[in-house]
């Protein structure tokens, strides 16, 4: 037999812990983070989206990323309408708590024009620096 008491103890502690989690990120001005998202066993950065505290809420929670839309002012699991589901191996806060990296398990593209990664195919063409720092000739 449980005890429902000591459960709800133990609830609001894990809330509690959340909650101090949560409140490290420095949310800019809209209430928003930027997350770069990056598979977790090769290093591909993926894609760059926004959480606000909810989405990242949800996100720490339930095992799958959830976004902030801000073109369409709502939430969205990654995958549910397209099937190219994201799911939580790490998420990390970076030095100035300004960034979240979450690294995932990509399940199809990540990006919606149907690319591994939104970072596809757009090459600006810099100027590659040698080692030291100075500018490759």
């Amino acid at each position: 037999m449980t005890d429902p008491v000591a459960e709800r103890a133990e609830a609001t502690g894990a809330e509690r812990d959340l909650d101090e989690r949560i409140a490290r990120v420095a949310f800019n001005a809209d209430g928003l983070v930027p997350a770069i998202v990056q598979q977790w066993d090769s290093g591909e950065v993926l894609m760059l989206a926004w959480l606000d505290a909810e989405a990242l809420r949800r996100t720490l929670t339930t095992g799958r990323v959830t976004y902030w839309s801000r073109s369409r002012q709502e939430y969205w699991r990654k995958g549910d309408t397209s099937g190219n589901i994201q799911r939580v191996v790490s998420a990390n806060l970076d030095c100035d708590g300004d960034v979240v990296l979450l690294k995932v398990e990509q399940t199809g593209p990540a990006c919606h024009t149907g690319t591994r990664t939104c970072f596809d195919g757009r090459d600006l063409g810099a100027v590659a620096a040698d080692l030291d720092g100075t500018p490759a000739t």
